[in-house]
């Protein structure tokens, strides 16, 4: 039972690194893509710059947001994992 306990932590870990450098990976590509777009659209039309800073900055929240989601399910995963609780439950019950 340890053994399954110490395979399932493991394994989470590994997984909460996955979820961390994937959500890393993708907000640094939107910031890139979002950056640049909005570069595009100021130097095509310079009169809609604050309006495209307004939403380029709504945009960047939204971005950091689905980052912050990751990271929460993460540290879910690393510090508060069901599954851990369940195995220890059903050992403490002797199933």
């Amino acid at each position: 039972m340890l053994a399954q306990v110490a395979l399932i932590q493991g394994l989470s870990a590994v997984g909460a690194g996955l979820m961390f450098g994937l959500a890393a990976l993708g907000t640094g590509i939107g910031f890139g893509i979002l950056g640049g777009r909005f570069l595009e659209g100021v130097a095509r039309q310079p009169e809609l710059a604050p309006m495209l800073t307004i939403r380029m900055f709504i945009m960047a929240g939204l971005l950091d947001a689905v980052a912050m989601i990751s990271v929460v399910f993460g540290l879910l995963l690393l510090f508060a994992n069901p599954l851990v609780s369940h195995f220890l439950t059903l050992a403490h019950h002797g199933h």
